[in-house]
Parts: C-alpha cells; structure tokens; sequence
C-alpha cells in the first residue's frame, strides 16, 4: 500500500513540475534598490538567460570574476534547492528602503525565517548581497547539498535541451530513477529495520508482548522518512522550476510530518501496552481504567502539534490562529461549564481515588458497583442490574460510601428467644453461639460480641456480632449463610425456640369454674430465705 502510496505522490509531483515554468522580462543591470539587485541576479542566471559573470556583479567585495560567477551560481542553488521562491513584485523599489526604522540601516533580506543569513544592503549607494552573505555561501550550499549531492549539478546540461511540458528529457529521467530508487530503498529499509525494532520494542520478560504488525507498521514508517529526507536530498540536483520545487519540499515537509506523527502513535502504543500489563499487577483497577483516557489525552496533544506544525508549513499565522482559538476557547467554556465541571470532576476522582472499578459504592440512594469511570460520567451497575450515569462534576462532591474498601465486612443481628428458655439453656446456646464464630473460616476471632442483652416485650434477646474478613460480596453472603443454618441447627439440637411477635391473652378468673389469681409469697421471712438461697447459687 505505502509503495503506490509513495508511487502516486512522485507522479503528481512529476507532473505538477512540467506544468510549473517562471518567465522573466529584460533586465537592466542598475543595483538602484533591492528589486533590481535581486531580479538582476535570479534573471541572469535563468537557462535562457545564463550569463553568470553579469549575476555576480550583485555580489559584494569579491574581486575574482570566476570565483564571483562560482558563488552567484551556487546561491541560486540554494534557494532553489531549499524551495525559496522569491515574490519579484513584492521586493522593494524605493532605493533609500530600511527595514529597521530605529537604526535606519538599509538592508532587506529576503527569508528573514528560513534564511537570515541572505539579504542586501546598500554600499556606495548601491544594493549588493552583503560580504556576510557571501561568505556564508559555501557552507549553505554544502548544508542543501550534503553528501556530494551538488556534484551531481556539475553534470547536468543548463542550455539548449528541448523540454516536454516544462521539464527537460534528463528531469525526466532523475525523477524516474528517483523513483526506482525509493521502491528499492524501501524494501531493503523495512527489511533491515524489522528485527531492530522488534528487539527494541521487546522486553526478555515478555517477549511476544508487542505485535508482529506493530513492529512492521513501525518499520514501513520509519522507512519512509528515510525516503522522505532522501528525496529532499536529490531534488535540487534536478534543478526543477522554482514553484514546483517549493511546491515539492512543501509536500514533503507535511508528508514528513504526517509520518512522524503517525510513527509517534505506534511507539506510545508500545509504551500503553507495557503499561497495561503493569497496571493488571496492581491491586487498584482504577489503574487500568486510567491508561486509555491518559492515551485518548497523549494521542490528542500528538496530533494537535503535527496539525499547528503542518499550518507553519503552509505558512498559516499560527499565533493568530491560537489567539483566535483562545477567545473562541473564552467564550465555548462560559457556554460549556457543566463540561468542564465533569473533566476536572473526574482528574479528582482519578487524583483522589475515592473508589476503584469493582467497588461497591452507595451515594444519593443509589447503591451498585463501579463499571467504568470516563471523562464525563461515572458509570454504576445497580443490584437491579440497571445501569446509572452520573456526571464526574457532581459525583466529586457528593458524599459516598465505599463498601468496597472495607476491610471487614460486620454482620450483627438479635437472635431472640422465647421467654420459657430455662438460664442453664440459654447459657449453653451462647456457648454454642461462640464456638461457630471460632470454627468459621473468615470471622475475626478476636473481636465478635455474644451476649444475652436485652429481655424484650415478647422474647429474650441475644446481641450477635462478628466481623468477615472479605472484601468480596458473594463471599460475605456466604458466609452469613453458613452461620445463619448453623444457630438454627444449634437450637433445634439444644431444643431452643426462637421468639416471634405474639400476644398472650391471660385470664384472670373464670365465674363458676373456682380459677383464682395465683397468690404471691407475703411471708417476709420465707422471700428473705429464697433470696439467701439465690445469692448461694450465684456464689
């Protein structure tokens, strides 16, 4: 795919080169301003106007002739090798032009950006490229050409070749062998390239972590910057029209970085893969519901500095852009507050951890287990298997209670029974009550209560409390089961009766039956002797 891919945008560059052409007028050789300088230079150095002594006259302070016609050639070179089209109409043509209105020096220079260090100035009332220009022009040249790519200009024809639709025969052929070149160059780099960053991207730990087409689609991407910056490299040679070679490195420039950005991608992939395996050994959960929101926020801020590096290479006023996206910004937040309420809602959920997924929270009377926990909501899995989502901005300030993060789980309960339990029974039964908390394999032992409490309206009632020792509800449940059929079983063993709600109706005396009212002891001598023998059973 990435082969027609890249087989496609030579094309469309080749053919967009033999549409392009610039055409100049006659040139007088005057130097009386900026304009004339730099026209008198760029005219006389055009293959049908190839005189390169008289384009060396806008150099300054170089006396050789032959060495001055060398330096005038290899600046064209360079702006032509950088993609600098030079805007004739908008040079200056007022001969006293100054761009400092401070100093009031007169210089100009052409790509106070991409290329500060050419301009001219005006010496002796004339405009030459300063005698920094030209020194700094070998090692421009050098920089556009690295790699003795400007040998390469040394062989290639400049006069009287018929051209075809802009381009000349041998153009035509240097972007054919580009183009070989990049299919060949490209299967060699994949190739060389795959097992490196399988090795890389790999840990002795986990080596079958990453996948096969992660690793190929990282090397196809890195093969084709190489191929990218190679093409950089050998387009200037071709010397191909000045708009289709600015038009050229532009498409390359943003190529670039599309494929950078995309390479990017795939390595914090790799990193998020790794990530997720260490966020699956933690305790926390919320962990894992973290690592994708922290890769949708990393993949955003990737993608918005490829979009504002591709607008500088348009030459869009990024600054202007922000600042107008800034006071747009201004105005979508007063309209979108409850929004970003929720965004930083959640930052403090994820900061603070007030619960995890899996927790069983209660808040506002809804009672459930946390599912997922996203930018805007929270998501709650109710015991009603319905789903509740609430917004991050008011889940923060609510009060919630985690059941989750319990480290016992209590169950009390009062186990009532019947007033006509004799001591000595309810005694044993507390005993026995003891000894199913001790033989449970997930209660406290050394913290429950069993203990005859209370004698209420219509029972005899015993305080039960143990703690479980679970953080898991089907476990709590469980175990309350367990315990729950084994006082049962313990009572109908001791043959005690459980006490229920009930009403008792007592008659006092029946007419015509002789019932009477049962008489309490009044004797004070023999209640005296009955508490005696009471105060000796207790000693």
């Amino acid at each position: 795919m990435i082969k027609h891919f890249l087989l496609s945008i030579l094309f469309v560059l080749g053919f967009t080169f033999s549409l392009l052409a610039q055409q100049f007028d006659t040139v007088e050789v005057t130097l009386e301003s900026p304009y004339n300088t730099i026209l008198s230079h760029l005219f006389y150095l055009q293959e049908d106007n190839y005189q390169p002594d008289i384009a060396a006259q806008t150099l300054y302070g170089v006396e050789d002739a032959e060495r001055a016609a060398r330096l005038a050639i290899r600046l064209k070179q360079i702006l032509d090798g950088k993609g600098l089209y030079v805007q004739i109409r908008s040079l200056p043509q007022d001969p006293n032009y100054s761009a400092d209105t401070v100093s009031g020096e007169n210089y100009y220079t052409l790509f106070p950006d991409l290329l500060p260090e050419v301009y001219v100035e005006k010496i002796d009332g004339q405009w030459y490229y300063s005698s920094e220009t030209v020194a700094a022009i070998p090692a421009l040249h050098k920089k556009v050409y690295p790699l003795g790519a400007d040998l390469l200009l040394n062989l290639l024809p400049k006069l009287g070749h018929s051209k075809v639709l802009g381009l000349a025969m041998w153009q035509y052929l240097g972007l054919l062998i580009l183009m070989i070149l990049g299919i060949f160059l490209f299967v060699i780099l994949t190739r060389i390239l795959n097992p490196i960053i399988s090795r890389i991207s790999q840990s002795k730990h986990y080596p079958s972590l990453v996948e096969l087409d992660l690793v190929r689609k990282m090397a196809r991407l890195i093969s084709v910057l190489l191929l990218l910056r190679f093409f950089r490299i050998m387009l200037p040679p071709l010397q191909l029209p000045i708009e289709s070679a600015q038009f050229a490195f532009i498409v390359i420039k943003l190529l670039s970085i599309l494929f950078i950005v995309l390479l990017i991608l795939n390595v914090l992939s790799v990193f998020i893969t790794y990530g997720e395996r260490y966020t699956k050994k933690t305790e926390s959960k919320l962990d894992e519901q973290l690592v994708p929101i922290v890769k949708r926020t990393i993949q955003a801020i990737i993608i918005g500095i490829g979009v504002i590096q591709g607008l500088r290479v348009l030459e869009v006023d990024v600054t202007a852009l922000i600042a107008g996206i800034s006071i747009g910004g201004l105005a979508l937040a007063l309209a979108a507050q409850d929004m970003l309420k929720n965004f930083f809602g959640s930052l403090t959920i994820f900061m603070d951890r007030p619960f995890q997924i899996g927790d069983w929270i209660n808040f506002s009377g809804v009672d459930g287990t946390v599912e997922e926990v996203g930018f805007r909501s929270t998501r709650v899995r109710t015991f009603a298997n319905s789903l509740v989502y609430v917004p991050n901005g008011k889940l923060a300030d609510m009060v919630i209670n985690n059941y989750g993060l319990r480290q016992f789980r209590r169950f009390k309960m009062t186990i009532a029974l019947t007033y006509d339990t004799p001591p000595i029974l309810i005694e044993k039964f507390i005993e026995g009550l003891k000894e199913i908390i001790l033989n449970n394999s997930i209660a406290k032992k050394d913290n429950f209560v069993v203990s005859f409490t209370e004698m209420n309206a219509h029972s005899l009632d015993i305080l039960f409390i143990v703690f479980l020792e679970t953080g898991v509800y089907q476990e709590e449940l469980k175990a309350k089961q367990e315990i729950l059929l084994l006082i049962l079983k313990l009572g109908e063993d001791l043959g005690v009766r459980f006490a229920f709600p009930t009403s008792t109706l007592f008659v006092e005396e029946i007419p015509g039956n002789g019932n009477t009212t049962p008489k309490y002891e009044t004797d004070p001598e023999a209640i005296n002797k009955k508490i005696q023998d009471f105060i000796k059973k207790l000693s």
